[in-house]
Order: structure tokens, then sequence, then C-alpha cells
């Protein structure tokens, strides 16, 4: 806006800044609203965002007054200026937010109702996937149900009835799972701006389920089929193989009877005729070695289904019968052949066959040597499996070939001459035929034996070979089986971890809702780390020198324990993510703070969590917040106020309330610390504990007062004040007494609750508190007024003599109890006097009292009331008090009444009674006597340590401010016997003085109530005639009281000298006794050094005697002193009365003379004189108090007479009227005074 409108139109700049607030309000709702994404198909999500879209609705709808008031302002702004400019501005910024109010409240509701219509679909979603889980299950369990495949027709036939049924039910099922897909399908469509994961993932799910249910069905039904038609063909292929086997073995056994027959091994065509017969036999056989082996296999798998059954012990027949007969046949072939074979060059067949055979079996072994190592991986152990299957089926067909020709060779040798095979010839000669043969029958025999061997070791390599395979496959089989499982594990979770939304995009309310889902996630994997231990374990079995992994299942174990490391890293970094954002930005973090403060003004933390402020126009920073300096400045202003106190008191009271601590109750501060669990007074706070206990106070503030808590800068205010007083090098640190003692110090609740409850924190288990702990109390408590810079008013910041006071009040008991606490407090010592006055300041301003200021005639009289207790009808207003201001006649120093709330009939009457006291008083006796508000606690003469000037803060105040009170110097002697009359002042108006600032309405009246009584009886003429009737005689008897006590004092301070005395001489003795130097007399100064540490401790001891006899000597040389006085004014007192003067008729009864009352009663002589002659000890000197003239005693008469005129004569207890006739009375009391202490009186 220009700024010439601005200055035209002042009233602008406040409708600005309204308008821009409530524009920003609005402009952060709407972006909060469209930030707002809730997980699809959580019910717990949606309602939780239902139910904060309700309340920032309610929040909408609380500031439609606040619109309205804008909208009334800115028409009133637009009706009182011509401005049309100003007039257009207005107009476009109220038709600009009742827009955006509109469009944020059309947001709202578009938002609200979209939540409850996918609170509705979400949760027919889930009421569909909780039926399509049931059907999934229920599918499972059935295939866990199915049984291995029977390979008998009814079996067959069962199950797949059973398998058809099940089909029927899955195509039914299929409707609940389409179902629940179409819902998801529906929620993904229609709220895809939302978080839609979680639908995605479910539906991925149930659809992988289901497919895996069907393709198993699928299987089943395949595998149904191809056992029915193998069990339907098998009987079929076995008649086909057994009429083939039968034609064969006819075959086999014509051709074997043709090569037997006589010289047909000698006609070379028949041979080659029957050995192409043969190979025709032997191809057909060859042909049907896989056919035979599928018969057997199946017909085994037959076996296993009919087991137990006739039909298995027939089918077991002829199995058997089918092996046999194959076995005969292939024995046949090979038998055929060797006889074929068998010619006159049969041994060099069998020499070629038996080496043939050789090199079958090294081929075979170098075969299976090839097949090692067992594989890693289970693909290849399989591959290997079948390998050697086929290995072992060409061992088995070649087992009958190796067989006959070991057989052959045995028979050829057996055929041979035993006699022929023994010869030896030594020497080489040519050979017969005999010897040839033998020749080639030991070779032959060396090659059987050769292939035999070669044989059964072949064997026993392949059977440990296959044994090898089989613990691989077993092993491998569950490595896989593990692996599959956890990667399916792994792959679920990974999903999971993908549907993670930054943790930047979450909402601040539900990251604690976050933050325990993750943990219950976490808890909920600890059976997938098992897993991951088992699968390591599987794998740690396979090692070099047993079974090398592939690097295939290496990558894999590999990879599967890097995505479990990845998601544990992964949870455990959001976990940490979700408590740093929690931290940091939560309900407990201190990132709401940063709205305390505005522009140009930033809120930034330190590195140990103290805020610290930065203002970046003049690019400074301070530890204080800038409404905190504001307050500071602003408490300048009360700084006019005389009175230490109430100055202190004024500024914390200012202070509470822009901390709305003047809110908190008692009950609500301790339950806010309890509720952080802080019980250990000792333990230090750090700044997130305090954030977090404020926040839970301010919190609760605001749900009792919403429009009077802000309570981001009422948390931050809060802790700024805390820091000042208690970490003011910002260590971030603060004990929990301390912070205690401040939150409670200024909550709202009973001064004695609160004394009650702060005493509770360092009382021991038992009640009671030692010296070390009250000093840890009032240590903590004397720095609120410190931070204030008002610590000198009140003792300062040493402590100990307030804990000295508090115990020597307890008769120096070691520890105290409540009790004796509270009556200690009760007396208002001057460390703590801030608090009851800070008090009263509350209750008084809200005070309205029916009197007038007799200096700026206010009336009513609001806040503080003082009353004084020297002229009648005379009240002060608390400005004119605390800034000193009297009106003509009364002076400072003359005793008032302060009153917090409206007076009452009572304590009307006790106040005239206390100013009719008190007109027989002079100024120099209120002068003299000054009445402390409060109890000192630091003596002067008590050590020579005190750290800071004594600052009395007084009722009646001296002239000089009270802030600034000089150091009372022990070389003073001046000082010191004023200070010691100060003292006994106080003692002497212990009886009927006021020890508080403020008249409360439980205070001691007994003096007051006892003068009353008195003027009740004299004016109703029934007193008895030892009690006084005259106001002299009242004065009489109260001042022998006061003499009385102080005779109890000087003789108690008498007899103290005396032991003192006693002492002093008991050490001198003893010093005498061990052969010292005598010690001088107490005036004495010691000349010479000690020469040993115990003449240091006597000197010493003897030294602290000295001092202290000289106190008490000058204690009683001040009440020589006082009495002399008191004999002086006796006497003058005497003189002025003691004049010839005529009994006078007071309401039917002769008056008593002065003398005769002072005849009646001898003890209060002296104290009516005293009190007489303080009243005239200013005006009248010494001389003149012996020849007074004679007219004094005529106005005496006059002012008596006057006074006992004033009072009508009465039988009756008519104290009412005695209030009524109080203006007489005054006037009379004040002629009485007249002419009592009038010096032209007396000329």
């Amino acid at each position: 806006m220009p700024s010439s409108v601005l200055l035209e139109v002042p009233a602008l700049a406040d409708f600005n800044k309204a308008w821009a607030e409530l524009t920003d309000w609005l402009s952060r709702l709407d972006r909060e609203i469209k930030s707002q994404r809730v997980i699809v198909g959580d019910l717990d999500d949606i309602n939780d965002m239902i139910i904060k879209q309700k309340a920032i609705l309610q929040d909408l709808e609380q500031r439609r007054p606040q619109l309205d008031e804008l909208i009334t302002a800115a028409q009133n702004l637009k009706n009182k200026t011509s401005n049309q400019e100003a007039r257009t501005i207005i107009t476009d910024r109220i038709e600009k937010i009742q827009s955006q109010w509109d469009e944020v409240h059309g947001h709202l509701q578009n938002r609200r109702q979209q939540l409850h219509e996918m609170l509705k679909d979400s949760t027919q979603w889930l009421e569909a996937k909780q039926e399509a889980d049931q059907v999934l299950e229920r599918a499972k369990a059935k295939l866990e149900s199915w049984k291995e495949i029977s390979y008998t027709v009814e079996a067959l036939k069962k199950q797949n009835t059973e398998l058809k049924q099940f089909s029927k039910e899955i195509r039914q099922w299929q409707i609940n799972v389409d179902v629940a897909n179409d819902m998801a399908l529906k929620l993904l469509r229609d709220y895809s701006a939302d978080d839609t994961r979680k639908v995605e993932l479910m539906t991925d799910n149930i659809n992988a389920t289901w497919a895996a249910i069907n393709k198993r069905v699928c299987e089943r039904e395949a595998a149904l089929e191809s056992a029915l038609r193998m069990l339907q063909q098998f009987y079929l292929d076995l008649e086909k193989f057994l009429a083939w086997l039968t034609e064969a073995e006819t075959t086999a056994n014509v051709l074997q009877d043709a090569t037997h027959k006589e010289k047909i091994l000698e006609d070379a065509k028949m041979v080659r005729e029957l050995m192409k017969q043969w190979q025709e036999l032997q191809a057909e056989i060859d042909t049907h070695t896989d056919i035979f082996h599928n018969l057997d296999e199946n017909g085994q798998k037959i076996l296993r289904s009919l087991e137990g059954s006739e039909d298995a012990a027939l089918l077991q027949r002829r199995l058997d019968n089918m092996n046999l007969r194959w076995s005969e046949l292939r024995k046949k072939s090979l038998n055929i052949r060797s006889h074929l074979e068998a010619s006159t060059d049969q041994w060099k067949r069998l020499h070629l066959s038996l080496q043939e055979l050789l090199a079958w079996l090294q081929l075979k072994e170098d075969e299976l040597k090839q097949q090692a190592p067992i594989g890693g991986d289970l693909p290849t152990v399989q591959k290997q499996n079948d390998i050697h299957r086929t290995f072992k089926r060409e061992l088995k067909t070649k087992e009958p070939v190796i067989r006959s020709a070991l057989e052959t060779v045995r028979i050829f040798s057996a055929e041979q001459p035993a006699e022929v095979l023994e010869k030896v010839y030594p020497e080489p000669r040519e050979l017969s035929p005999e010897e040839r043969a033998h020749n080639v029958t030991k070779i032959l025999q060396r090659q059987a034996d050769e292939v035999r061997t070669e044989w059964d070791k072949l064997n026993l390599q392949s059977a440990d070979w296959q044994k090898k395979i089989d613990d691989a496959l077993e092993r491998l089989q569950s490595l896989q089986e593990a692996m599959d499982e956890l990667d399916l594990k792994l792959r679920q979770a990974e999903v999971f971890k993908g549907s993670w939304q930054p943790v930047g995009d979450l909402l601040i309310d539900s990251l604690q809702d976050h933050l325990e889902k993750l943990k219950v996630y976490r808890a909920e994997l600890v059976p997938l780390k098992e897993k991951v231990h088992q699968v390591n374990d599987l794998a740690h079995r396979f090692g070099p020198s047993d079974i090398q992994l592939s690097q295939y299942n290496l990558s894999c174990v590999e990879d599967l324990n890097t995505r479990w490391k990845v998601l544990q890293v992964a949870i455990d970094e959001r976990i940490r993510q979700l408590h740093e954002a929690h931290r940091d930005f939560g309900p407990t973090s201190q990132h709401f703070l940063t709205t305390s403060v505005q522009g140009p003004w930033e809120r930034a933390i330190s590195p140990n969590k103290v805020p610290y402020y930065i203002n970046h126009e003049t690019q400074t920073t301070c530890w204080d917040h800038p409404k905190m300096t504001e307050l500071y400045q602003s408490l300048a202003d009360l700084n006019n106020v005389r009175f230490s106190a109430y100055r202190t008191a004024m500024k914390l009271r200012r202070l509470q309330k822009a901390l709305c601590l003047d809110l908190l109750s008692l009950s609500a501060a301790c339950d806010a610390l309890d509720q952080h669990n802080l019980k250990q007074n000792d333990q230090p706070m750090d700044i997130l504990q305090i954030i977090n206990c404020l926040t839970t106070i301010y919190d609760r503030l605001e749900q009792e007062h919403n429009n009077l808590v802000n309570v981001p800068l009422c948390v931050d205010m809060c802790l700024n004040w805390l820091l000042n007083v208690y970490d003011t090098g910002r260590t971030g640190r603060i004990r929990v007494l301390s912070f205690k003692t401040g939150v409670v110090s200024l909550c709202k609740a009973h001064l004695e609750d609160k004394y009650r409850y702060l005493f509770k924190q360092v009382a021991s288990s038992t009640g009671f508190c030692d010296q070390r702990r009250l000093g840890l109390l009032l240590h903590d408590s004397i720095q609120i007024p410190r931070q204030l810079g008002e610590v000198a008013s009140f003792g300062g910041s040493n402590i100990e003599p307030s804990v000295r006071s508090c115990f020597q009040f307890a008769n120096n008991k070691p520890e105290i109890e409540a009790a004796l606490f509270l009556d200690w407090m009760r007396l208002e010592p001057q460390s703590m006097v801030w608090l009851p006055v800070l008090h009263r300041v509350a209750a008084a301003e809200t005070a309205k009292h029916q009197a007038k200021c007799n200096i700026c005639k206010e009336c009513p009289i609001i806040g503080f009331r003082y009353r004084s207790l020297k002229h009648f009808n005379y009240d002060i207003c608390q400005s004119c008090f605390f800034s000193g201001r009297v009106a003509k006649g009364h002076k400072m120093h003359y005793p008032m009444v302060e009153y917090c709330t409206p007076t009452t009939s009572g304590e009307d009457v006790r106040d005239f009674a206390k100013v009719l006291k008190n007109k027989f008083r002079t100024k120099r006796y209120f002068a003299k006597h000054p009445r402390m508000g409060y109890l000192p606690v630091q003596t002067v003469l008590e050590g020579d340590n005190m750290e800071t000037p004594v600052t009395l803060i007084n009722f009646w105040p001296v002239d000089s401010a009270p802030a600034s009170s000089p150091q009372l110097s022990h070389d003073d002697t001046h000082s010191r016997i004023e200070h010691y009359a100060s003292r006994l002042a106080e003692m002497e108006n212990t009886n009927g003085s006021y020890l508080n600032d403020s008249i409360s309405p439980n205070e001691s009246i007994d003096d007051e109530h006892l003068l009353i009584q008195h003027y009740c009886q004299s004016l109703n003429q029934e007193s008895p005639l030892s009690q006084p009737r005259s106001p002299a005689q009242i004065l009489i008897s109260l001042e022998s009281e006061e003499r009385g006590e102080l005779e109890r004092i000087l003789a108690d301070l008498e007899e103290e000298n005396r032991n003192l005395q006693a002492e002093y001489d008991r050490l001198k003795q003893q010093h005498d006794h061990k052969g010292l130097s005598p010690l001088p007399s107490p005036p004495e100064m010691m000349p010479v050094s000690p020469q040993s540490p115990r003449d240091a401790e006597l000197i010493a001891e003897a030294k602290l005697l000295r001092q202290h006899k000289g106190r008490l000597e000058a204690r009683m040389q001040i009440l020589e002193d006082h009495n002399k006085q008191l004999e002086s004014q006796l006497h003058r007192l005497r003189q002025l009365l003691e004049q010839p003067q005529a009994d006078a008729k007071v309401n039917g009864t002769t008056l008593s003379s002065p003398s005769t009352s002072l005849q009646r009663s001898d003890s209060s002589q002296p104290m009516l004189l005293r009190v007489v002659g303080s009243q005239t000890s200013e005006t009248m000197g010494e001389d003149e108090l012996l020849s007074p003239p004679q007219d004094t005693s005529t106005g005496l008469e006059e002012v008596m007479e006057q006074l006992n005129n004033s009072f009508p004569s009465s039988r009756g207890h008519n104290v009412g009227s005695l209030f009524h006739m109080a203006g007489d009375l005054g006037r009379a009391m004040e002629t009485l005074v007249t002419v009592m202490t009038d010096d032209k009186v007396l000329e």
C-alpha cells in the first residue's frame, strides 16, 4: 500500500496488519490441507485425518468473528475516508480475503467429504480383501492336503473328481478375488493423490497368491491326466513288450540251437548267416532297452500305489518275470555271439574282446572322473545326476557282456590240459602248439583278471559318486529352499520399504505413529534374521574340501545378506530420521517454536540446544527473545516505585502475566512435572526436557484459555526467562529444583501452598530439612529477584544469613519441619519478602476501595489502599504511595496500613484504635522507631564477610532510596549505635507492632481489641477500678508492658555478659596454668605474635571473646541511655500533670487525676511518661521541661473535658457508636496533642 495513503489514513496500518495476519494464516492452512496425505486403506489413518480436518474446520469457524471484525473495520474505514485509492485498496483486500476464506472453506469441505468417501470405500475394500484372504487360506489348506498321485484307476478317478470339485470352487472363489481387485482399482483410481502403496502391495500379494494357486491346480490336473494315461497305457505296453519278448526268446533259442550243431562252425557261410541273424536280434534288444526301463519304472510306481493289495502281488510277479526273461534273453544273445566267434582262432577273439572291454572300462572311468567335481548349485547337480543315471544304465547294459566274456575266458582256460599248464621252460626254444596255447591262456587269464578288477572298481566309483550326488542334492535342495523363502520375505520387506514416504512429506502429527509402526515392523523381522542365519549356516557347510558352491549360489547368498543388511540399515536410518524429525519437528521438539518470532527475527539453536535469535536487518544475534527484550525494557517504567519489594513484585507480576503463568494452577504444574517424572531434584534438565515439560504445561493452559495462550511464544519466553535466571552462561542445563522453583513461584496458587510444595522438594523422606537443603531452596529462590537486578534489596545473593535466621527461629534444631518453615515464612524474611508482596500485588489489581485518595483525589481507589494510622480518614492510592507523594500535614514516616482487598467493619474498628493510640506519639517517635515490613535476616555484627549491603524495605521509608542503602561499617560507632537502636525499637514493639507490610485478616490484633475493650468499658462506666478509664491510662498500661519487655531483655543481656566474663576468666586461668605469658585484658591488644599453634588458637579465641564483650557493652550502654531518656520523659510528664486541678465529672462519674492513676499502677508510670515524652521531645528542650506555664494545665483540662463530652452516657455495650464518633474524637485528640507538644503554648 502506498505510504501516502497510510499517512493520510493512519488506521489503515492496523487494518493492513490484521489483514496480512489473517491472509497468511489462511495461506498456511490451505497449504497444510493440500499437503495432508493419508494411507488409502488404513482406517485409523483416515479417521485421524477426519478428526484433524474437523478440528481445522472448527478453528476456521472460530476465526469467523475475526473475519467479520475485519470486514466491519474495513467498512468503517471506507466510511471515514474520502480517499478513493484507499477505498479501492480496502475493497480489493476484503474481496480477496473473502474469496480466500471461501476457497479454504471449500477445500476443507471437499477434503472432508472425500475422506468420508475414502473411509467408506476403504472399509468395503478391506471387507472384500478379508473375504479374499479367507478364500486364499482355504485354497492353500486344500493344496496342502493333496496327497501324492496314486497310480491306480480308483485312486486316480477319486483324485480327479476332487480336483474337478476344487476347480469348481476356485471358479466360485474367483468372484471374491475379482471383487477385491475391483475395489482396489477403484481406490487406486479415485484417490491417486494420496498414498495408495498399501492397496497396491496387498492387491499384488493377493493376485500373486491366487495365480500360484491356479498354477498348482493346472499342474495337478496335467499330472493326473498323465498318470491316468500312463496307467491305461502301461498294461498295453507291458503286454506288447511281453509279446515281443516271447518272439525274441524264440528267435534266440533257434539261433542257439543252430550254433550248437556239429560242424556248423566249420561252415564259414553258415557262420556268417547266423552272425547276421544274431546282429538283427541284438539290434531289436537294444531298441527295446528303453521300453524295458520305462516299463520297469512305471511298474514300480504302480506297485507303490498298490502296496498291500492282490493286484500289487500279481503285478510284482509279472514285473519279476519280465526282468528275468529280459536278463535271460540278453545272456542268450551274448552266448550265441560267443559261440559263433569260437573257432580255431577263438583265443584271438577273446583277446580282442577283453582288450575292447578294458578300453571301454578305461573310457568309462575317465568319463566318471570327468563328471567330478560335484556342482555348486542345484541345476548343475541335477544335471550331473541325470548324466550319472545314464552312466549307470550303460554299466547295467554292459554287465552281461563283461560277465559273458569272463565266463568264456574261464571255460577256455578250463579246456586246456592241466599238465601242460604246469610245465616250465627255463630256456627259450621253439614252442610247440601246446606250449603256445598255454601262453595264450595265461595272457587271457591276466586280461580277464584285469577286466574284473576294473569292472569292480568302476562299480564302486559309480556307487560312491551317486552317494555324493544324492547328498549334494539334499543339501543344495535345503539351501535353495531356504534362499527362496528368504528371497520372498526380503522382497515383501523391500516392497514395504518402497512404500515409505519421504520423512519430509510426513505430517508432523503422524511422526510418532509412523515411528511406532516401524518399530513394530522391525520386531516382526526377527524371524527373518533367523532365516538369514539359517541360509548362512547352510552355505558355510559347503567347503572347498567338500562341495564348492557355484558362483551363482555364492552371489545369491551374498546378495541375500547384502539385501538384509541394507534393509536393516534402511530401517535403522528410517527410525533415526523419524526420531530426529520427531525431535526436531514433533510436538516435543523445538521446531514448533520457530513461529514464536516474526521477521526479521529468526530463531536458531546452538549445538547444546540453547535457542538464540538472529536479527537479519541488523545482522546481530542475542540470547533473549525479542518479546523478552521488549518486556525487560517495559520493566524500566517501574523503577520509579520507591520501595524495592513492591518494585520487584510489580516487575514479577508483569513478567508472570507475560509468561501466562498467572493462569497455571499448582495442581496442573504438579501434574506436568509428575508426567515427565521430574522427581530427582538434583538431576540436571537439558533444553529438550525443559521444552517438553513447558509444552505440556502450556498445552493444557491453551485448552483451558484458548484465546489467551500462544503455546510457542509462551514456551519460548518461559524457557528464555528460566535460562536467564538459572543458566546465565547458557550451558543448556538447569537443575530440576531450579525449574520447579521458578515455575511454582510464579504460578497461581495460595502462598502457603507454594511454601509447602517448595519445602517438600528439599525435605527428606521423613519430612525434615537440614541447612544444606534449605540453602539450596533459598539460593534458587533469590535468583529470581537477582535476575531483575533487585537482589541487593533482599540481603544479597548470600543466603547463609537467611538459613541461619530460619534455624535460629527453630531454636537451632539440626533439622526443621514444614510447620516451623511455614511459621518462619509467615514472618516474611528479607530474602523472600518479594514473594508475598507479589501475591498482594496480584490480589490488589482488581480491588476497588470505596475511599478517596487525599493526594490525587482518585475515587474509588483501585489497587492498594493505604490508610493512615496517624490521622483519621486519611487514605492514599498506590500510585501516590509508591511515588512518595504526601499531603499537607502527613509525613512519610507516619504509620500506615495497606489493604489489597476492600476493608471490613472489623478492620475499620481496629484501625480506628490504632489511630487513637498513635495520636499520643510524636513524629520523633515514628522517625526513631521505623516498622519493618519484613523479618531482617542479616546482622551486622555477626561477621565480617557480608556480601551485599543490607537494604531495609521499610513500610515507612526513610528519605534515601531503599535500593541504595549504604553498607554499615563496623568501625563507625554512630552507625552501630543507630543499628542497635533500630533493633531495640523492633524488640520494643514486638507486642502490638507490624511484622508485615500489610495487615491480613488473620493478623493478631490483641492490642487493638484490648484498646477497644478499655474504651467501651470506660464509656459504659462498667470498668473495674483496676482498669484504666482514660486514653492516658490506656497508654500507661501499654507502655508498662513494653517497659517490662525491655527490662527482661536487659536482664538477659546482663546474664549473657556474666557468662562470657566467667568463660573469659576460665580461659585466662587455663592459660596461666600452662605457664604461658599472662593474657592481656580485653581492651588491650596483643603485642607479640603467638609462638605455637596452641597459642594462636587461644589468642584467637580471646580476641573473639573481647569482640563479643565489646558488643555486649555497647548494647548495655545503649539500654542505659534509653533508660535515662525514659526517666527524663517521666520527670517532664510529672511536671505537666502534677498541677492543681479539680476533679471533673465525666458521664456522671468522677475522673481520677493522673496522680491517682499513677498510684493505682506504679508499673505503668515509666511507660506513660515515655510516651508523652516521646511526643514532645522534638519541640521541647530540657530547661523548658522544668517549669511549664500554668495555661498548659488549663488547656489539658479543656481537652479532657472535650474528650469526655464526646461520648454520651450509656449503660449498654454500644461499640457501634464508637466508630460514628471518630471525627469528634480525632479533633479532640489533635487538640490534646497540640496542647502537650506546642512550644508556643509552653512559652
